[in-house]
């Protein structure tokens, strides 16, 4: 096995690096204070459009698309150390590439099922970070880790559908910069294959019916930097029939397409969180005393220390194989590896994020640390895109499948 980086992602590597550096580091102190003067706390801060424009202007753009005609051909197994750098800091970095989800994954759909209308009029001004979008699936009104359980109905109407229902964690939908909303919802709630009941559409921000609510929080965290998380209801909300994505009866199979790609993407910015996390914690430990010792000087700081590099190499590990799967034999092919990264990803960083403000003690928790609101996101993503009981159900049938 070569576990040498190609030459492409070498050179991106070093650049990207260079400009976390030099760029976002110092960047994440300027958006907390810019941010106090907006109108609007979900208005992108001055900064961010600074960080686009450099990001841009050093070939750092769009990296997580593997279709060379609309981003930067990168194979997955080349954008995994890319995406874990941006994960250091996760509330700029992606943004400020044109790496964030939900758009990732939206221009993701639009790429491989919209039709070249769709893709003219929001995936061009997607590509070019000039509007946000959202991805509308989880209900409050049903166990969402069922996503056959959707009861968004949307329904035909001569030239156009007819949009009804209720979502809330809406991610991004709070930025008045979000124009746009994949909707997933019920065309067919009574047929017989119940992964045939579901499909998608596009639906305008400014479409009559739909009320963006209010923002949900997270822990506490109404997450500003990536546009929030709102919840949404479409009221008879009406677009024309045009703004299908794909087939009637296609929403669930665009959305697993969908939710491949985006799973190892958090888990490969994960990584990058928890070696922030190790950073910190090193920084830390070697500058602070306590009982006449330094941290660092300290049996359990170094087990904790030891024990997350030990997790993080694990992790990267299976992360890059993961990687490699899904470029060689497809997602369908890498279906255990994904869960098996999905489950075990988010629950190891937040133990080492936990570690982390244990060893910060009363800043760990505070907003002079990034680790508080790091740790809110980790332990988001045991939920987020299915959570660790549905991945480890269906990974446990699979394993015992060979044996019943």
């Amino acid at each position: 096995m070569d576990f040498a980086f190609d030459a492409r992602t070498e050179e991106l590597r070093v650049k990207l690096l260079a400009f976390m550096d030099e760029y976002v580091y110092p960047a994440e102190a300027v958006a907390e204070e810019q941010r106090d003067g907006l109108a609007s706390p979900w208005e992108t801060v001055p900064v961010v459009e600074d960080l686009k424009a450099e990001a841009r202007r050093q070939g750092l753009w769009n990296l997580f698309l593997p279709d060379s005609r609309y981003g930067a051909g990168l194979t997955n197994l080349q954008y995994a150390p890319l995406a874990e750098i941006m994960g250091r800091s996760p509330q700029l970095a992606p943004t400020a590439t044109n790496c964030a989800a939900p758009d990732t994954g939206n221009m993701e759909v639009l790429t491989q099922f919209g039709d070249e209308q769709q893709r003219k009029q929001w995936l061009e001004p997607l590509l070019a970070g000039e509007i946000r979008s959202a991805f509308a699936m989880t209900e409050p009104e049903v166990a969402s880790s069922d996503a056959t359980n959707i009861t968004t109905h949307i329904r035909r109407d001569g030239d156009e559908y007819v949009i009804t229902g209720r979502k809330w964690y809406i991610s991004g939908a709070m930025n008045p910069d979000c124009k746009i909303f994949i909707v997933m919802g019920k065309t067919d709630p009574d047929g017989d294959d119940i992964r045939r009941q579901q499909s998608m559409v596009l639906v305008p921000r400014d479409t009559p019916g739909v009320t963006v609510k209010r923002a949900m929080r997270v822990f506490g965290y109404e997450d500003h930097s990536h546009g929030g998380h709102a919840e949404v209801i479409f009221d008879d909300a009406r677009v024309p029939a045009s703004n299908l994505i794909g087939e009637e009866g296609g929403g669930f199979a665009i959305a697993q397409a969908r939710l491949g790609p985006g799973r190892i993407h958090h888990c490969m910015r994960l990584i990058g969180m928890a070696e922030r996390a190790i950073e910190l914690m090193c920084r830390r430990a070697a500058s602070r005393t306590a009982f006449g010792k330094a941290l660092a000087q300290q049996g359990v700081v170094h087990n904790w220390i030891a024990d997350a590099r030990v997790t993080v190499e694990q992790l990267r590990l299976l992360v890059l194989k993961t990687a490699w799967l899904m470029d060689t034999v497809g997602n369908k092919g890498a279906h255990t590896e994904i869960q098996s990264i999905k489950i075990a990803t988010p629950r190891a960083v937040v133990d080492i994020l936990d570690r982390a403000i244990q060893l910060h003690g009363a800043g760990g928790v505070s907003q002079d640390f990034p680790l508080a609101e790091l740790y809110a996101g980790a332990r988001t993503l045991m939920i987020a895109d299915g959570p660790d009981e549905v991945h480890q159900r269906s990974l446990a049938r699979r394993e015992l499948k060979k044996y019943l």
